[in-house]
């Protein structure tokens, strides 16, 4: 007769060191901000919306009718790149440099992860946005810029808003983007071209008459077509604000599945 020697498993205990979600926010926000390319993009971003809001407040202020805000928000048809670019290489320099698998597996559920980068990012480029818009109205101001009418919030509070969520968007899209592709050169051309190329593409078929009209209609559907009509002091329609969200979900949904299913 034989003996059988059945062992019993120790009781599996929880870890009291398990990151939770604000833990894994706040190191993506560490390592976003120790980077000397987030700060490099920062202050180009800065730096573009200032230069260019003042030159269009000092070249139209001989034209009272002008909108104020539009010189103010003019910068994001350039800073939008910057933006989509820091989005983007928040993400793929993690995998050039192998910083993802750490990322991994410290915080398994990869959804959180993606989570949480994506919200460092947007809001990190939003407050730059509302830092970028505060000096810009006084840049404005001081140059003898038409002024602006803050009791009408359609003509100034509105798209001022919607040109802060813009520039998170479009940071997004990068991120998106990075998730999506995993490299660094792919992912920025494939930003700098939903966000810049194909709206100067669409463009182009003004001059194909009727036939190609439907393809210069299309282009309302781009994250930059949305944008430029949610920041015009002209109010809200419901199809550029469904467009410009939709981008950044559908990539993100996309990027969410590729890090599900690959390999980091």
């Amino acid at each position: 007769m034989t003996a059988v020697a059945v062992e019993t498993a120790a009781p599996r205990t929880e870890s009291p060191y398990r990151l939770g979600f604000l833990r894994v926010l706040r190191g993506e926000v560490i390592k976003l901000l120790t980077l000397r390319s987030t700060w490099w993009s920062l202050s180009i971003t800065v730096a573009l919306a200032l230069a260019i809001s003042t030159l269009v407040a000092f070249a139209t202020r001989d034209f009272p009718g002008s909108p104020a805000v539009l010189g103010i928000v003019a910068p994001i048809q350039f800073t939008m790149l910057v933006a989509g670019i820091l989005g983007a290489i928040s993400v793929t320099g993690e995998y050039s440099t192998g910083m993802i698998r750490s990322s991994l597996a410290a915080e398994p559920r990869r959804g959180v992860v993606l989570l949480a980068k994506s919200l460092a990012v947007a809001a990190l480029l939003a407050a730059t946005a509302v830092v970028t818009t505060a000096l810009s109205v006084v840049a404005t101001s001081l140059v003898g810029g038409a002024e602006l009418d803050w009791a009408d919030p359609v003509a100034t509070w509105i798209p001022l808003a919607w040109g802060v969520i813009a520039m998170a968007v479009f940071a997004l899209i990068g991120v998106g983007f990075g998730f999506l592709i995993r490299n660094g050169g792919g992912a920025i051309s494939a930003t700098v071209g939903v966000l810049f190329v194909l709206p100067i593409v669409f463009s182009l078929f003004t001059i194909g008459g009727e036939s190609w009209q439907w393809l210069v209609d299309a282009s309302r559907f781009l994250p930059s077509s949305a944008a430029m009509a949610l920041t015009m002091p002209e109010g809200v329609e419901w199809e550029p604000v469904i467009t410009l969200l939709a981008w950044p979900a559908v990539l993100l949904l996309g990027g969410w599945a590729v890090l599900r299913t690959r390999d980091a």
